[in-house]
Order: C-alpha cells, then sequence, then structure tokens
C-alpha cells in the first residue's frame, strides 16, 4: 500500500534544500531550494510542495558537532521543525546530516559545476543526500 512520498529538508538560515521520495521509497529527487525570508513564506512554500507531492512524512537533516552533540544550528533545526509539525501534523524523523553539504559541493566539483551553479543547488543536493541516507538505511 503507497501512502506517498518522503520529503527530506536540508535546512539553513538563508535556504531550505528540499527532496522527495519516489512513491516507492527507493530514490531521492531533489525538487528545489526555498530562499528563507520569514516562516510564513517557508511554511506555505513547503505546505505547496507537500500537497502537490503527496508527502506523508518528512525526513529533516539534523546538524550536530562531529561529537554528536547538537549545537546552536541543530537547535535552530528542532525549534523551525516543531512549528512544521505543528502546522502540517506530519510524521517528522531527524537524520544526522553530519558532512551532507561536503559531500553535496564535493559531488559537484567533481562534476565540475561552475561556483556560481554550485551556490544554487547545493542545499537541494544536500536535501537529496539526507533522503536518500534514510531511505537507504529503511530498505536493509
Amino acid at each position: 500500500m503507497l501512502k506517498g512520498r518522503i520529503m527530506g529538508l536540508d535546512i539553513g538560515d538563508k535556504t531550505i534544500g528540499v527532496a522527495c521520495s519516489d512513491l516507492m521509497g527507493i530514490t531521492a529527487q531533489g525538487i528545489t531550494t526555498i530562499r528563507r525570508e520569514s516562516k510564513k513564506k517557508d511554511l506555505d512554500e513547503l505546505k505547496k510542495i507537500i500537497s502537490e507531492q503527496n508527502v506523508y512524512k518528512i525526513v529533516s537533516g539534523l546538524p550536530k558537532n562531529m561529537n554528536g552533540d547538537i549545537g546552536p544550528q541543530g537547535e535552530k533545526v528542532i525549534k523551525f521543525c516543531d512549528i512544521l509539525k505543528e502546522e502540517l501534523g506530519l510524521e517528522i524523523e531527524f537524520w544526522d546530516e553530519r558532512l551532507t553539504t561536503v559531500a553535496a559541493h564535493r559531488t559537484l566539483i567533481e562534476a565540475d559545476v561552475s561556483r556560481k551553479k554550485r551556490k544554487q543547488v547545493v542545499d537541494k543536493l544536500a536535501a537529496v543526500i539526507i533522503l536518500q541516507g534514510y531511505l537507504d538505511f529503511k530498505s536493509r
């Protein structure tokens, strides 16, 4: 029984990278990068994508310090996800995102993507890496 898609988020101060799974929950595809302006606008954008993509669950990257502690950025992500959960009523899981942005940058550099273009897609790719890591883990 297919419930819908899982959405992956890479939440930063300036942008939110968004990815969604296929209906089978096997692969993650990049959807967009939301430029953050206000909580209301961020939520409206996410609601629109959730509705269009038939999303039933969200996986948010959780930035941790290298020692595994949750720092100030992690606290911001948790706070935003609490608001998201309250607004949308969807299940939200966290996925350790240490080094996903590094991996995204490395992938784009290896693909010879220009610095300007990398800036535009790195958060979306980080969301794909977060979601794909989660999907691979769940399929084991």
